[in-house]
């Protein structure tokens, strides 16, 4: 479904080796936080799915690896807030990266997806859904 959705706007849009489920409830535990059921979808079809120039939705390990860093890197630091709060999952290949929100409660609650701009900081909404985040993205309307 993801990668056909993908290619519907970028036919050179390519797949992951799909990760398994323990892969993905690995990268759970040690973030701390569940998945949304679409991107848990997404990882076990294709792990991670990028356009022709390599960005986009990452592979398990790569989400694990980026969102690990970018937390540790962020405490203490007088350059950014705090990543603690998000679940990174795509860049833009620019140095700005897509988000999933974590809650007060520990949990993504919703499906919204932000951007984060590494200049300024800012987190701004940019899809309601990861299919709306796919289909924004490989279409074309999200800034690279």
């Amino acid at each position: 479904m993801w990668v056909e959705l993908a290619r519907r706007f970028q036919p050179e849009a390519r797949p992951g080796i799909p990760a398994s489920s323990a892969a993905v409830e690995e990268a759970e535990e040690a973030l701390g936080v569940r998945f949304p059921l679409e991107l848990r979808g997404l990882l076990e079809e294709s792990d991670g799915l990028v356009d022709e120039y390599g960005a986009g939705i990452w592979s398990v390990a790569r989400l694990l690896e980026t969102n690990l860093q970018m937390r540790e890197d962020s405490r203490g630091s007088d350059l950014y807030m705090v990543f603690d709060n998000l679940l990174l999952i795509a860049d833009a290949g620019n140095g700005d990266l897509f988000a999933y929100p974590i809650q007060g409660d520990g949990a993504i609650n919703r499906p919204d997806i932000f951007l984060w701009d590494h200049e300024t900081d800012s987190r701004q909404w940019v899809a309601g859904s990861l299919q709306q985040f796919v289909e924004r993205w490989f279409g074309g309307e999200l800034q690279r």
